[in-house]
């Protein structure tokens, strides 16, 4: 039996403290794609001693980049990586045994080790964190919202056991610049939706986030590592209801005439007001609303 081609593909801007890493750790796969949305820095120059192909493409948005990304690729399995990402030794090994034997899954999630100033989190809703990563290409494509995408595969799901490597953040002010961006993204699709942004949401909202990670997830068991992130996440839950109010304060108010009101008539509307919208959340990860990546 041929062995099957794998090809890594990465999207990517302004990542040349991490691409070099990212690629050294996929130089086993027998394609690498890395799309690049227009770079500042020394990234594509990086990428391009390491990659099969290096391609430009402006940014459409977290899913449709990913597509892209997959439409460049040809091999018969393809592994999904951000610039951040490394393959472990162990998934390496764990890959080219498992595909090797002709599985029956049409892809495979992979446990994601998350690193946060130096040190692997293993509480708080950081591990598993498992990620569907490996895929047989034709097989899959990447569906999501503004701000985080996901990998939809038509047949089974199985799971691999070695990690990826995820170099989360470079610090804190790495995670609060995130936050603030994400958290725009975030506000405006739930504004847009109509949700989000009660009393509830910024009252009670941020302090649920900090005791699911801290106290439920065991994040006192990372030290002060764990403490900082339930911090952090929950100021990104209080600034992404904060930015919903925001954005409905900021709204022009359109007086409603007999003729509107009949228009509108069995349109969706948010719920009054005191009632309490239900949740959507941003970002996936810890906690189970999400945060940045």
């Amino acid at each position: 039996m041929t062995r099957p081609r794998v090809s890594a593909f990465i999207i990517c801007q302004n990542e040349a403290a991490h691409i070099e890493a990212c690629l050294a750790s996929v130089g086993w796969c027998d394609e690498i794609v890395v799309v690049d949305s227009g770079s500042t820095d020394r990234t594509v120059e990086l990428a391009r001693k390491a990659a099969t192909r290096v391609v430009h493409h402006d940014w459409p948005g977290y899913a449709a980049q990913k597509n892209f990304a997959l439409e460049q690729a040809t091999g018969d399995w393809v592994l999904s990586l951000d610039a951040d990402e490394r393959v472990s030794d162990p998934l390496r090994e764990e890959i080219r045994v498992t595909l090797a034997a002709d599985p029956a899954a049409a892809g495979f999630r992979v446990p994601r080790q998350n690193f946060f100033q130096g040190a692997w989190v293993r509480h708080g809703g950081w591990y598993p964190d498992e990620q569907l990563r490996l895929f047989r290409r034709g097989r899959g494509a990447f569906t999501g919202s503004a701000v985080h995408e996901s990998v939809r595969v038509d047949g089974p799901v199985a799971r691999l056991a070695a990690p990826l490597v995820h170099q989360s953040y470079r610090g804190i002010a790495d995670f609060v610049a995130r936050a603030n961006r994400y958290s725009e993204l975030a506000a405006r699709e739930l504004a847009t939706a109509g949700r989000g942004g009660s009393l509830a949401d910024l009252l009670l909202r941020p302090g649920w986030r900090f005791v699911s990670m801290y106290l439920l997830r065991g994040g006192f068991l990372d030290g002060w590592r764990g403490f900082v992130l339930a911090v952090l996440y929950a100021h990104y839950v209080f600034l992404r209801a904060a930015k919903v109010r925001e954005i409905g304060h900021n709204r022009p108010v359109t007086r409603r005439t007999p003729s509107t009101a009949a228009r509108d008539h069995g349109k969706r509307t948010p719920p009054p007001p005191g009632q309490r919208p239900k949740a959507v959340d941003g970002w996936g990860g810890a906690g189970g609303e999400g945060g940045p990546e």
